[in-house]
């Protein structure tokens, strides 16, 4: 499949693209390649034609158009723009497609597309990161060198005349798109529809952040080896990737919104959060939230709705008919239900009109401030009236009551989180302890010990520290079972899920009992600005 790349570049050096495109650069820093006497190493296979110049003056005739039409002076300008036509690695067996004839492609799309622009078209057939794939360079100056004939894609008449500007616009990069589309039908060439949005949507800022992850990886990952210990991870991930395996997983199994929800908080502690009938996922290192439409269309909601709804009509054909029997409910136990159940309410804070200074400077801001802290003042009255708060002690005491709850969650929380540390620790090192054991074994038994330990020195050490470490932790000195360490692993695992949850909920049950406070003593005219530490503390949390 061929697809098409643009970038826009400010770089006034012309001459940095001319030499990228001739010499070799290293991928992952975008530096060039030099030889041992410093000097540039030409690529082993390259085609390379200038339209409207000579490829070679490309960087020269670019600024003396520049300068004649006083264009492109000013840092902030877009001097250039590149644009990449990859092909398919198939396309080379398959299709017989060389350099020479992808050069020619290339050349005809960009006299055809860019008119009248000077333009550098060279082709690679190295592909990126040595991956084989034939692709076309089509770098053009900004500034238009020739009047042309009107085109249809041209959507202002000074697109079409000298001393323009290139003017890229979502239509006309769709248009580009169907064009590198058609040509591919047209020659027999791999395609896909470049115009339909992709269902596992990877931009280049997050190809290359997996690429120089997955490199420190293996470099860790063979200093352990080295060292005679295993790694855990082999594969990097990176955030998104996080995001769409787990988001994957749990749509396999859910039937209904909560219930995906649910599973995605529980089991990877990812938060979804609906805006404007999209999703949005929070992963559980980030600070902001992650739209389904930046991971690709198989995580935005109208997928997941069909997969839900697929499975749960697989579920109703696989499952037999209800037993109606006197058996026991689920949930017949009231002890079984969750401590704590918190649904939060639409609360806001009210704005305080006489500290806003945007209040005060626009008219039309304060009345629409004064009718929204209306509206949440009668929310906060009718929460008030629900819960039955009859006085403001009586909330007081309420918010203590939830403060405490949440400090206490949170350090039972950290005290299952320590324990799982410890239990995972374990597991760790028995795995290290029993891979070693048959060597140590061979040890003991041998005759020539020296030697032995000498050509084992990796092996042995790891063996007798693993079995001290365990044996420490030990209170009968005698070495955990593996088996027992991942049950407890696993119910440990689960009570922090939990407890999890319940502090999760706890905590928004303290921030909106502090709302409620705060818009009642606005109201009444109260000064909060003598807030005690430990309700600003609350706050931040």
């Amino acid at each position: 499949m061929a697809i098409l790349k643009h970038i826009a570049s400010k770089n006034a050096d012309y001459g940095e693209t001319q030499r990228y495109l001739m010499f070799q650069y290293n991928e992952d820093t975008m530096k060039p390649i030099l030889d041992e006497n410093g000097r540039l190493i030409p690529r082993e296979e390259y085609y390379l034609d200038g339209i409207n110049c000579d490829s070679f003056t490309f960087d020269m005739e670019c600024k003396e158009l520049n300068a004649q039409y006083r264009k492109n002076q000013t840092f902030d300008e877009i001097k250039s723009h590149h644009y990449i036509l990859s092909f398919d690695p198939k396309d080379t067996e398959e299709s017989g497609l060389t350099g020479e004839r992808a050069q020619q492609l290339g050349l005809e799309y960009a006299r055809k597309n860019f008119p009248g622009h000077q333009a550098l078209v060279c082709t690679h057939t190295d592909g990126h990161n040595q991956s084989g794939n034939i692709h076309v360079h089509i770098v053009i100056n900004s500034l238009r060198k020739h009047d042309v004939e009107r085109q249809d894609f041209m959507e202002r008449p000074c697109d079409s005349r000298a001393g323009y500007k290139h003017h890229l616009t979502n239509d006309y990069l769709s248009y580009l798109k169907q064009d590198v589309m058609d040509l591919c039908h047209r020659e027999q060439l791999h395609q896909v529809d470049l115009l339909s949005p992709a269902e596992r949507k990877v931009t280049d800022r997050e190809y290359h952040a997996q690429r120089r992850g997955q490199k420190k990886l293996d470099t860790l990952n063979r200093e352990m080896t080295a060292g005679g210990i295993t790694p855990r991870k082999t594969k990097f991930e990176t955030q998104k990737d996080f995001l769409r395996n787990a988001i994957e997983e749990a749509a396999a199994s859910a039937r209904s919104l909560e219930e995906f929800q649910k599973q995605l908080l529980d089991n990877y502690h990812i938060s979804l959060k609906i805006s404007r009938r999209r999703f949005s996922y929070l992963h559980p290192e980030r600070g902001k939230y992650i739209t389904g439409r930046n991971l690709g269309t198989r995580y935005e909601k109208e997928y997941l709705l069909s997969v839900w709804e697929k499975n749960s009509k697989c579920h109703q054909n696989l499952s037999p008919e209800p037993d109606t029997s006197d058996k026991p409910s689920a949930f017949a136990n009231q002890n079984d239900l969750p401590a704590f159940v918190f649904i939060k309410s639409e609360l806001r804070l009210v704005i305080d009109l006489q500290n806003c200074a945007k209040a005060q400077a626009n008219s039309s801001y304060a009345r629409k401030v004064r009718l929204s802290n209306l509206q949440q003042m009668a929310k906060t009255v009718a929460y008030i009236q629900e819960h039955g708060y009859d006085t403001e002690d009586d909330l007081k005491a309420a918010f203590d009551e939830a403060q405490a709850q949440t400090t206490e969650m949170r350090k039972t929380l950290r005290s299952t989180e320590k324990k799982l540390r410890e239990v995972n620790e374990q597991i760790h090192y028995t795995g290290q302890y029993l891979a070693n054991k048959s060597v140590y074994r061979e040890f003991l038994t041998c005759k020539n010990k020296k030697k032995f330990r000498l050509e084992h020195q990796t092996e042995i050490t790891l063996y007798v520290t693993a079995r001290k470490i365990l044996k420490e932790h030990s209170e009968d000195g005698k070495l955990p079972s593996m088996k027992l360490l991942k049950a407890e692993k696993e119910k440990l695992a689960a009570r922090k899920s939990s407890q999890y949850e319940a502090y999760r909920n706890l905590r928004e049950y303290e921030k909106e009992l502090h709302i409620v406070q705060t818009n009642i003593d606005t109201f009444l005219g109260k000064d909060r600005s003598r807030q005690t530490a430990q309700e600003r503390e609350s706050t931040r949390s």
